[in-house]
Formats: C-alpha cells, sequence, structure tokens
C-alpha cells in the first residue's frame, strides 16, 4: 500500500477494482487544514481509457508490482504488435491501442521496454527522442520567419518542420509529444 501523495508516473495502481498505470502526478499541499491532494491522469489498464482524478494526499492505493523486460519488436499484424525477449526467444503479442500512436514509430528489431503485470504486457516505454526520415514535403524555403510546413515521415505519420527541411533529411523527433527538435546533420541524400 502506497499513499496517494506518493504516485510517481509509470507506477500501476488498484483503485476500486481497477487497474491503472499514472501518466502523470502532481502533489498540491493543502492550507491550514486542508490536506493536500494529488492530482493525477490515469489510464485503466483493461478498458485503455484515460481518468483525471483527485486523491486526498493520505489516502491509501494498492501498488501493484510491474516487471519490466528488454524487447526486440518483431512485427505488427494487424492491430497487434509482436515483441520478442533476445535472451529466451520467448514472443509476446499486444495490442497497439495498448502501445498509442507511437505504434506507428516501431521499427523491426528496435529495442524497448515492455512492463508486464501479472505476465500481460500493460505499457511499452519508448525511448524519449527518435529519428526518422522525410518522405515527402514540399521544396525548402530559406526563409527569415518562423513557418512551419507539413511533412510526412516514412510510417506515414504527418509532422510540422521548419521551412528548411527537404525530403530525404533524417530528424530527430520528440516521441511523447511527436514534434520536430531538430535535423540530423549529414544526411541528406
Amino acid at each position: 500500500m502506497v499513499a496517494a501523495s506518493q504516485l510517481r508516473t509509470g507506477m500501476v495502481i488498484r483503485f476500486e477494482g481497477q487497474v491503472y498505470k499514472v501518466l502523470s502526478a502532481n502533489y498540491h499541499p493543502g492550507q491550514g487544514k486542508m490536506g493536500g491532494v494529488m492530482h493525477a491522469h490515469l489510464r485503466n489498464l483493461s478498458t485503455g481509457t484515460h481518468w483525471e482524478h483527485s486523491f486526498r494526499a493520505d489516502l491509501r492505493l494498492e501498488d501493484l508490482p510491474v516487471e519490466k523486460s528488454p524487447m526486440d519488436f518483431l512485427y505488427a499484424d494487424g492491430d497487434e504488435c509482436c515483441f520478442m525477449n533476445p535472451q529466451t526467444y520467448e514472443q509476446v503479442s499486444a495490442p497497439a491501442s495498448l502501445i498509442g500512436e507511437q505504434a506507428k514509430f516501431l521499427q523491426p528489431e528496435m529495442r524497448v521496454q515492455v512492463e508486464f503485470l501479472d505476465g500481460n504486457p500493460v505499457s511499452v516505454l519508448f525511448p524519449d527522442i527518435v529519428e526518422v526520415r522525410i518522405a515527402d514535403t514540399a521544396p525548402p524555403a530559406h526563409q527569415q520567419d518562423n513557418t512551419w510546413k507539413p511533412a510526412r515521415l516514412e510510417n506515414g505519420v504527418e509532422v510540422m518542420v521548419p521551412q528548411f527541411i527537404k525530403t530525404g533529411d533524417t530528424i530527430r523527433l520528440d516521441l511523447q509529444a511527436i514534434k520536430y527538435m531538430d535535423r540530423v546533420k549529414g544526411t541528406a541524400k
């Protein structure tokens, strides 16, 4: 059991019979006789729905143990993504809905951390930054203003990039926000 004031991003808890993953948690201390409050953004692991909730700081919640295992992405089959443990060669499938939008960035043989609860995958942890190639965008324009243009990546995802980016460039992408960070030097074709 853990106090609600001790919730941290990435924890898995049981609340009112449901299992949730904590996506973000912000503690707000109370004033005077009013106790503190923990505001949490949660994802229900059985339904995939998101939920914002405020817990009293002294509320006791069941903290569930999560095992992390490095796994290689093999392939996507429909809405299932297949991963393999590189030491045991054991394979496991996870629904793409469980992974979220970031499932589009999985590449064959990409190593990611998969979190398991009671032997079942509950989430996939991606690196913060990935390098991706621009498949198609408008010709580069060397303007002095801060305008952006749409660009389609090799995996079909569209992002906004600065005007100087051209087709074939490799860029770094913030995977949490799916936003352009910078261009990788020396990769243009």
